[in-house]
Formats: structure tokens, sequence, C-alpha cells
């Protein structure tokens, strides 16, 4: 997996204890049980009532891949091409049909499979970027609903404050406890916008980086899967894909 996700958080999250603790203050005093419900329970429920119940039922999937999904590498998809690509020049595309079982990228596989099941040309790449956009509407819909909670959890944490001060102006009696819920009432506050800055909007943005990164690999695969079925040179095939990868990430041996 790519730790970028866990490990940064982690680092900012240790940075905000760190800070409370050279300051002098008690680190457990910001985990207070009813802005914590207010917040997260809040937010989320925001976030589910502006999409649609499938987008919230996905959440568990689209949190895993955002912390345990590594990115594909494109090198070792080129490489998969290239070899194919040339075993389909020396013995004729239907000699991929074994091969293409061994394959473990999926949309590979079915590119792969529908090119040596004769597909035309044009079907096949109307097909392949049909579904190469089903993927990337997916993955914005991923994402858009943890840019939607980013987005209220300020807000709803104001809110929770609002409701703490009320409180706290109910007890103006009792001054000698008014320091303790003052600070209490902006607990909610501080939850609202650590855990957007923090938790939300970071996971928001990786899943955006984790589609382009697919959005970029299914694009290779499709010219990729044309290539071989065209019968194109192994050599000008691997220049082609070479050319569609991003600077660095192609080791010598793919290249």
């Amino acid at each position: 997996m790519d730790p970028a996700a866990l490990v940064g958080i982690l680092f900012a999250l240790g940075a905000i204890l760190t800070m409370m603790i050279l300051e002098g203050g008690n680190p457990l005093a910001i985990f207070l049980p009813a802005p914590m419900i207010l917040v997260f329970g809040g937010t989320f429920g925001v976030a589910v009532a502006g999409g649609l119940l499938k987008d919230a039922k996905a959440i568990g999937g689209t949190l895993k891949k955002a912390f345990l999904t590594p990115p594909k590498k494109m090198d070792t998809t080129v490489a998969t091409i290239v070899q194919l690509a040339e075993r389909a020049r020396r013995e004729g595309l239907l000699a991929l049909e074994d091969a293409v079982k061994e394959v473990d990228d999926e949309f590979l596989r079915d590119g792969l499979q529908a090119a040596v099941d004769g597909t035309d040309p044009e079907d096949l790449r109307t097909m392949l970027l049909d579904r190469s956009d089903q993927k990337s509407a997916a993955d914005k819909r991923a994402s858009k609903f943890f840019s939607d909670m980013g987005g209220y959890a300020p807000t709803v944490g104001i809110i929770g404050t609002v409701i703490s001060l009320v409180h706290v102006l109910e007890n103006l009696s009792d001054p000698g406890g008014l320091g303790h819920m003052i600070a209490a009432a902006f607990v909610a506050t501080l939850w609202g916008v650590l855990s957007a800055n923090i938790f939300w909007m970071p996971i928001a943005n990786r899943l955006k980086r984790l589609a382009e990164v697919e959005a970029a690999q299914m694009n290779l695969v499709v010219e990729g899967v044309l290539a071989i079925q065209s019968g194109s040179n192994p050599r000008l095939v691997k220049q082609r894909l070479a050319s569609l990868v991003p600077a660095g990430e192609l080791k010598d041996e793919a290249a």
C-alpha cells in the first residue's frame, strides 16, 4: 500500500497534540463526547442528505481505497502490454487467448479478450473509453462525498459552539464554572475545523489523485490494446506507451 494518506494524517495529528502539550494544555481536554458526536454525526448526516443513499453506503469501500489501495504502476502495465504485443506479432492475435487469463489487470484482460474475440477496433475503443468514463464518474462521486463533509464540518462545529454558549448564558449565576463551560463550548468548533482539514479534505484529495492515476492507466491500456489488435510493431508500441507515462514513472526496463 501507499502510506501517504495514513502517514500524513498521523503526522498532522501529532503536530497538533505536540503543540497542545508544549502550550501546557491537556490533549484529553478536547475529547468531549457531546461535541464530537455532533460534529462527526452531523457532518455525515448532511453529507448523506446532499447526495444519494448509495453514495453513503459506499463509504467503507471508499475509505479502504483511500488508505489501503496502492496506485497502479504504469511501468508494469507497459512491460505487460509490450510482451503481449511481441507474442501477438510473432504468433498472431489468437495466440493471446491463453495469455489473457494470466493478466492481473481486469480492464486490460477484458480489453484483450474483446480484441481476441474479433471486436471491431472502433467499437472496442468506444467500449473501453465508455468504461473508463464510468470509472472516472464513480471516483468523482466518491471524492465529492468527502469534499462535502470537509465543507460542512466547520459550520456544524460552529452550530455546536453556539448551542454550548446558549448553555453558558443560562448559567451566568455560576461564575466559577464559566471558564470551563466556555472552553468546552469551543471544542465543537475545533473538531469541525480539525476534521475538515485533517480528515475529510485530505481524503477527498487523495481519492482525486488516485482517480487521476487510474484514468491515465486506463488510457494507457486502451492505446495498448488497440495497438496489439492492429498488429503494431512492439518497438513502436513501447515508444507510444512510454510517451503516455509521466516523466520519472517509467523504469529503464519498461521504457
